[in-house]
């Protein structure tokens, strides 16, 4: 892949527009990079972003293992999100909440 960089010392004038759906896919992304958790299987795919002008605020619902420590699960959600995003649009993230909606039980039962 082939890595572009900015270079400020240029004249050439632009404008780079993301579609709100782009940042959900990211978000998606991010979430799956983290063990023991996945999103809920709703109509807005448990994510919702608001975009605010000190940055992105988002709400993220989702279904974790039942083995799992539910408050270092979330932050690692948060770091993977703020990572992800940030790193890939020009977007900031100003913060996630993280909705635990559902555990997965190894029997396969749910609550």
């Amino acid at each position: 892949m082939a890595h572009m960089r900015h270079d400020p010392t240029t004249t050439q004038k632009g404008k780079i527009t993301y579609n709100p759906n782009i940042v959900s896919g990211i978000v998606a992304l991010a979430i799956n990079e983290v063990d023991g958790v996945s999103l809920l299987n709703t109509k807005n795919k448990g994510v919702k972003l608001n975009f605010e002008k000190q940055g992105i605020v988002a709400d993220i619902s989702v279904k974790v293992d039942s083995d799992c420590n539910v408050s270092s699960l979330a932050f690692k959600i948060q770091q993977s999100i703020k990572h992800n995003v940030e790193s890939m649009t020009k977007y900031k993230v100003a913060k996630v909440d993280v909705h635990i909606q559902d555990v997965n039980f190894p029997d396969g039962t749910a609550i």
